[in-house]
């Protein structure tokens, strides 16, 4: 079965945000927030955070006491606590307000927020990049120097969805992403596969197959499947979206010289009354949380599955 959703005229009356996520699983600001306070934000971030090999730990160091879990940011070691009084011209900006609002309710609550890192390939060592070849998530926190985990590095991560982190809770909650500097094609865009929320929550590593330039089908394992738009999120200085916790997506590893700093926020509703995500889950053909997210992973939390759907577009030259 294959689903579509369409802009009836109940959907064509919602907040731009909710007519968008309901559509397809997203909603693109049309204007960035504040430039000139992103470009302030980021010449305080590269002030105290150098992106080169002396992040990583040495092989050798690894090795002798590999850890893969407890190495993303935490409260206590984030970045962003040192710039709470920074982040008014995102956390404030009335657009991005406004569709929270509209989206989650006004007692929306920030569940998360962080830096994220985009580790152009000139900087990862060799020894790791043999090590995490053709893994669908490359986190490279287990390998960064305790002293910087305080922020997450990628190194590309194969589409997913943002509930990957989250058994057992329902989709009541959005990723709110920024770009601190212009991103281009070379600089790790987000590529989101648009309509995929229209599933709901499903097994990582996805069942996609490729059927055209931007074009995928992607399936539920339940029987359902959905045709998906690839967009790719280049951008300005500031560019905002923001996207349903069921929504596919990611990104091929940096392949520019320089790294791709973004702000990451996850916002969750606080009212029990209706809001804008429950008519969107409302056209959901899936379940709105897992018992289990994903099968790519070891007890360990290191790998255990080596596909990455993502970085097949890069390596067909796509």
């Amino acid at each position: 079965m294959t689903l579509a959703v369409k802009l009836t005229p109940a959907i064509q009356d919602e907040h731009p945000a909710v007519a968008d996520m309901m559509a397809t699983g997203a909603h693109l600001f049309p204007e960035p927030v504040d430039p000139a306070a992103a470009d302030r934000l980021l010449a305080a971030i590269r002030a105290i955070r150098t992106v080169d090999d002396g992040l990583f730990l040495s092989e050798a160091e690894f090795d002798a006491d590999p850890q893969y879990r407890g190495v993303n940011p935490r409260p206590g070691r984030n970045l962003l606590e040192r710039f709470s009084g920074e982040l008014a011209f995102v956390e404030q900006a009335p657009r991005i307000v406004s569709a929270m609002q509209a989206l989650l309710g006004e007692g929306y609550r920030i569940l998360d927020k962080k830096v994220v890192c985009g580790v152009p390939a000139s900087m990862v060592p060799a020894w790791l990049k043999a090590r995490i070849e053709g893994a669908p998530v490359n986190n490279l926190g287990p390998y960064v120097r305790p002293e910087f985990r305080d922020m997450t590095y990628f190194y590309g991560i194969d589409f997913h969805q943002d509930l990957i982190d989250y058994k057992d809770r329902e989709a009541d909650f959005l990723t709110l992403y920024v770009y601190l500097h212009p991103v281009g094609p070379a600089d790790a865009p987000l590529y989101l596969l648009e309509g995929t929320q229209a599933l709901g929550g499903t097994l990582f590593p996805h069942d996609l197959v490729r059927t055209g330039p931007d074009a995928w089908r992607y399936g539920d394992g339940r029987g359902g499947s959905v045709a998906a738009h690839q967009r790719v999120l280049t951008g300005p200085t500031g560019f905002a979206a923001t996207w349903h916790s069921c929504t596919l997506h990611g990104t091929q590893p940096d392949a520019a010289d320089h790294e791709r700093f973004s702000l990451r926020y996850l916002i969750e509703r606080q009212t029990g009354g209706e809001t804008g995500i429950d008519r969107v889950n409302a056209t959901l053909d899936g379940p709105l949380s897992l018992t289990d997210t994903r099968v790519d992973l070891a007890h360990d939390g290191s790998a255990a599955v080596r596909v990455n759907t993502i970085n097949g577009l890069r390596d067909a030259g796509a």
